[in-house]
């Protein structure tokens, strides 16, 4: 029989971390294990404890980033544990999603290395802006592929089992060798934009992935914050080149995430003209800083947080 574990790295959202504490209260088959990766400051280990019922490992890693937390939270899995997943705390479960889940893994083929729930309340992609997109390799029609540019297509509310190239990291299930044997890359710091893709499409090299349909959650989470999109607009140039390079074994392609980098810019600088958007416009000058900084050859890290 499979048993399952979930690290759930938070930060300073005690109110969101409630709302998926008591979505796995209500599961009509609980995880064994349930650890809980707090890099809030002050800590809200108070949460926590107004869940004694669940047994929760707390796990205290400051300063905050996601990757490391989420590596943290594994190195406490049981002896016993067969199944080890992430669950972002902004996620609420539909009532039987880890049943549902269960239920995927009892019927799956041995090369299955992770399965991801499925986000209900995802938006649905514009079809047109998707074709469009893929002229300059920022986008495909295919969910959940991973294209050589570097750039992803969407996972999104599905209407059946897919196969796809990765999966979103806050979300997912993994056979425990994989948790033994692949941990995120903290080069990824802060938020971690990109880590999942990472971490994903670095197990898909050997084994296969699926998102499951019938498992289902909803994603609670907040906006980000204004102040933030200068920041995106770096990430997206500098992790994903990072993320290139790293896998240009795999078919990813420096030449082809420059183009689409150019085209990223372009197109924020299109949406801050037309529509005077504020966002748009911090995150062209991120993008332009992001590549200036690549044409330098000045690649680093970059932490901070998005939310």
């Amino acid at each position: 029989m499979q048993k399952m574990a979930f690290v759930v790295p938070t930060k300073d959202r005690p109110d969101y971390l409630r709302v998926l504490l008591n979505s796995l209260k209500r599961q009509t088959l609980k995880p064994t294990q349930l650890i809980v990766v707090d890099g809030s400051n002050p800590d809200i280990r108070f949460v926590v404890e107004e869940f004694l019922e669940l047994n929760i490992d707390y796990v205290r890693v400051f300063p905050p980033s996601l990757a490391e937390q989420r590596n943290v939270g594994m190195r406490h899995l049981r002896d016993d544990i067969t199944l080890a997943g992430y669950l972002d705390d902004d996620l609420e479960l539909e009532s039987d999603a880890i049943e549902k889940m269960l239920v995927f893994w009892d019927h799956s083929p041995s090369d299955l290395g992770g399965a991801a729930f499925n986000i209900t309340n995802a938006p649905k992609p514009n079809t047109a802006k998707v074709k469009f997109r893929q002229w300059f390799g920022l986008d495909c029609v295919q969910p959940g592929k991973v294209l050589p540019s570097g750039f992803t297509s969407t996972l999104n509310w599905e209407q059946s089992d897919i196969k796809p190239d990765w999966l979103c990291g806050g979300a997912t299930v993994w056979r425990r060798e994989i948790v033994n044997q692949y941990s995120f890359d903290q080069w990824f710091q802060g938020t971690g934009y990109l880590e999942d893709l990472d971490f994903s499409f670095n197990v898909r090299g050997k084994y296969s992935l699926a998102l499951v349909e019938h498992a289902r959650v909803v994603n609670r989470s907040p906006p980000m914050r204004a102040d933030a999109h200068y920041l995106l607009g770096k990430w997206q140039i500098i992790n994903r080149m990072y993320l290139v390079r790293k896998y240009r074994n795999r078919g990813l392609s420096v030449p082809s995430a420059c183009l689409a980098s150019i085209a990223l810019l372009v197109m924020h600088l299109a949406r801050a003209l037309i529509r005077l958007d504020r966002a748009c416009w911090d995150r062209a000058r991120g993008n332009a800083v992001g590549i200036l900084l690549e044409l330098l050859g000045k690649k680093h890290q970059i932490g901070g947080f998005l939310k």
